[in-house]
């Protein structure tokens, strides 16, 4: 496929949501003409996005470390199986990335970044686990010399101030992805000019609390996502989401910028082959 009709920027297909389906799901994704970039939360997550990258043409992976798994915490049983009372390990980023984030088809490094949504007792110690993790893996981006793929809950302050405090490793023009960005418009400027991309997927369909953020961004910086397993558009609540619903997303942004939608799909699909290298 020389270039794919959509672009899903933000993907967990090598999560436990898909141990039963997964080869149709992926057979529906490269039908439908969508590329994917599958992120991986962990290194268990990260080689399996790397494991189905290598599979197949039109996939690629992001590796890194969520911050919720730099400490104890909650148990997701969509991105690692398992049952109640499971908790999910905390881990730190290690020589190990490293070697992945190498990988031919690993296109970005995260998801990394900060999430207080989420957070144990012990609140302050996790918040400076979660920073230095953050940081580590901004240096590996560098050291890699490929783009950031952001998580942000609750927390932008805090990011926007450690991306500025290590401005030296960020790259000037392609630094990364503000995945599910939920942010202010201002807080859309300062990454805006860092470098920072911003995906969207099926919750501009729900709410209109993102329009104006969606309305204001250039559109050269905007990317379409699903975040599947999660979030899926209302067209498909309920269900369980998949690549192939990033459709929804571009209809959507289509509406709220006043654009065609085959415009959306095509000037989304550049945005993000310049912004993974591809």
């Amino acid at each position: 496929m020389s270039k794919p009709e959509l672009f899903d920027a933000h993907t967990h297909l090598q999560f436990s949501a898909y141990d039963k389906d997964r080869e149709e799901v992926v057979r529906r994704t490269i039908d439908a003409g969508v590329w994917v970039v599958n992120v991986g939360t962990q290194m268990d997550t990260s080689l399996s996005a790397v494991k189905l990258a290598e599979e197949h043409e039109g996939f690629y992976a992001a590796v890194g470390l969520h911050p919720i798994h730099t400490h104890e915490s909650f148990h997701d049983e969509k991105e690692l199986g398992g049952g109640k009372g499971f908790k999910s390990r905390s881990e730190s980023v290690t020589e190990e990335y490293k070697k992945l984030a190498e990988h031919k088809k690993v296109v970005a490094i995260g998801e990394c970044g900060l999430d207080y949504f989420h957070l144990p007792e012990n609140e302050d110690e996790a918040k400076q686990r979660q920073k230095e993790e953050f940081i580590k893996q901004i240096q590996l981006a560098a050291e890699v010399n490929k783009p950031l793929m952001i998580h942000c809950r609750d927390a932008f302050g805090d990011l926007i101030a450690i991306l500025e405090e290590n401005k030296k490793y960020l790259r000037s023009e392609k630094t990364g992805i503000a995945h599910f960005f939920t942010g202010t418009k201002e807080e859309a400027e300062k990454l805006l000019a860092m470098g920072f991309y911003f995906s969207f997927g099926g919750v501009v369909t729900i709410t209109r609390d993102y329009d104006e953020v969606v309305s204001s961004l250039p559109i050269d910086r905007i990317l379409l996502e699903t975040d599947a397993p999660y979030v899926s558009p209302v067209a498909y609540r309920g269900k369980r989401n998949e690549p192939v619903y990033v459709k929804e997303a571009a209809k959507r942004i289509a509406e709220i910028r006043n654009l065609l939608e085959e415009e959306v799909s095509r000037l989304t699909v550049e945005n993000a082959v310049r912004i993974f290298g591809l």
